[in-house]
């Protein structure tokens, strides 16, 4: 039965919560998880265990949102996704451990990815419920997100020593289970729009493609996954060239790129008031052309320069995407707006990024020697092509003089 419709509102300090612990156990087991597998003798298989989050995708958010929007409360879809992921995420541990084969391994992680990739869109769709304006209000909150994540990083390396341990996911998995208390604290947000009876694209999500009509909406959400095929190879190979150069604190050094990611966000809210939403989402992807740029000329401080500006790159496409959809797309499709540009990110673009990422190292790789240089010029080459397609396709809404 859907919630009963309830006027409470979350206070500031639930939600920042809600968002600083939902990304720390993410970051604690994302960052790691290429060095731990190959710590345990399966690093073949790292490009193929991000790639299952891809996979669930096409099959969970959409689902999870139809779910939200037009059945059951939101909260209540967090707390049990939330308590899944938790378990799901301790058997993968332990197929590790146990030496499990290597298709077992990718069975465990896969259903742990199916059950984990809708957390983030019901997350934000929940925070924005309780907002009355998301330009000011998002960005600031959102930032709670990033330093959970850089949290749960500095944690794996400076705490737990864990960066190619199962330690970090074990841990991750006891933090999903306090996200899991915490939807105790939010009011029960009932459905968009009620539904008792569902056609079965309405059950499975389909009916968000609608969105897709609309050209603005439509290039918007098809940048989100083009942008996301170079962009799925900043945490695998980042870290493996860190490695290579010796550097033991991984998770910590990549945190670098979430201080810019803060903000930026924080400093949003100003930016979206001055400046052409089209430009805005330009520089994103510009920047990010420039980020990959230095990490090709190989050296450890070009690398944490590039690094620094993953939060520019990330923060001025992504976070604002979010924004748009909540602005400009009825509330009633607020759940499966934001499950849809899961899908294409997570789905569609991290799919070919994380399984032509393995293709181009391999490629760029010989004798166990990588050619990183070669690897990361590649990568610049398509966030261009990706940074000129937006520019010329995209037109947006002209202010007019006042």
């Amino acid at each position: 039965m859907p919630a009963p419709a309830t006027d409470a509102k979350a206070s500031r300090t639930s939600l920042a919560t809600l968002f600083f612990c939902t990304a720390m156990p993410m970051g604690m087991w994302s960052v790691p998880l290429a060095n731990v597998f190959t710590a345990h003798g399966r690093g073949h298989l790292v490009p193929w265990v991000f790639s299952t989050t891809s996979i669930a995708a096409f099959i969970s958010p959409l689902f999870v949102a139809a779910l939200a929007d037009q059945k059951h409360a939101p909260v209540l879809l967090l707390r049990w996704l939330t308590a899944l992921t938790s378990l799901a995420l301790l058997i993968t541990c332990g197929s590790l451990a146990w030496g499990w084969s290597d298709a077992a391994v990718l069975a465990c992680a896969q259903a742990q990815a199916l059950v984990a990739t809708p957390v983030w869109s019901v997350a934000s769709s929940i925070v924005f419920s309780q907002l009355h304006d998301a330009k000011s209000q998002f960005g600031p909150l959102r930032a709670w997100a990033t330093m959970g994540w850089m949290v749960g990083c500095w944690i794996v390396s400076f705490v737990l020593r864990a960066d190619a341990s199962l330690v970090a996911g074990v841990t991750a998995s006891g933090l999903w289970l306090v996200v899991m208390t915490l939807t105790w604290r939010l009011p029960m947000i009932p459905p968009g729009e009620v539904m008792q009876h569902r056609t079965w694209r309405q059950i499975l999500g389909l009916d968000a493609l609608e969105l897709l009509k609309h050209r603005d909406h439509r290039v918007v959400f098809i940048t989100a996954a083009l942008y996301c095929i170079p962009l799925a190879a900043f945490y695998p190979y980042t870290s493996r060239h860190l490695s290579d150069l010796g550097v033991k604190n991984i998770s910590a050094v990549l945190s670098l790129g979430q201080t810019t990611e803060i903000l930026v966000m924080l400093l949003l809210a100003g930016v979206l008031a001055r400046v052409r939403l089209k430009w805005v989402f330009l520089s994103g992807i510009a920047i990010c052309v420039v980020r990959y740029s230095f990490n090709a000329f190989g050296t450890l401080p070009w690398l944490m320069a590039g690094t620094l500006l993953h939060g520019f790159a990330f923060t001025l496409y992504f976070i604002t995407t979010q924004i748009y959809l909540e602005e400009r797309i009825d509330p009633k499709w607020r759940v499966r707006a934001q499950a849809l540009l899961a899908l294409l990110m997570s789905g569609v673009g991290s799919l070919i990024g994380f399984l032509g990422g393995g293709w181009w190292y391999n490629a760029c790789t010989r004798l166990g020697i990588t050619d990183w240089s070669r690897f990361w010029w590649g990568e610049t080459a398509l966030t261009a092509v990706v940074c000129v397609f937006f520019a010329v396709a995209y037109r947006g809404r002209v202010r007019t003089p006042a």
